[in-house]
């Protein structure tokens, strides 16, 4: 149900942007760990599909904490502006 949870956005965005830093930080150690420690054979294949899977699964997940920001400012400010004119016609 939307709204049945003020803070999902900005939880969402928090763990969807450490997911998608960690799977970046992944392709850059494995491949750096391919192009150095591996010998020309054909277990390069298999890490250049890890490398590859966690590059897209990085942007991925860093474009949806993105989406989940913006989101949770939107609902933030629709929060504030209702709130504002709750105080107004009080007064």
């Amino acid at each position: 149900m939307p709204g049945s949870h003020p803070n999902s956005h900005s939880e969402k965005y928090t763990t969807q942007l450490l997911a998608g830093f960690i799977s970046l930080t992944g392709f850059v150690f494995i491949t750096f760990y391919s192009i150095f420690e591996l010998k020309k054979d054909k277990s390069w294949y298999f890490w250049a599909g890890v490398a590859a899977f966690l590059l897209l699964a990085g942007i991925y997940f860093c474009m949806s904490a993105f989406v989940h920001k913006v989101k949770s400012d939107f609902n933030r400010r629709a929060k504030q502006r209702e709130q504002h004119k709750t105080f107004t016609a009080d007064n």
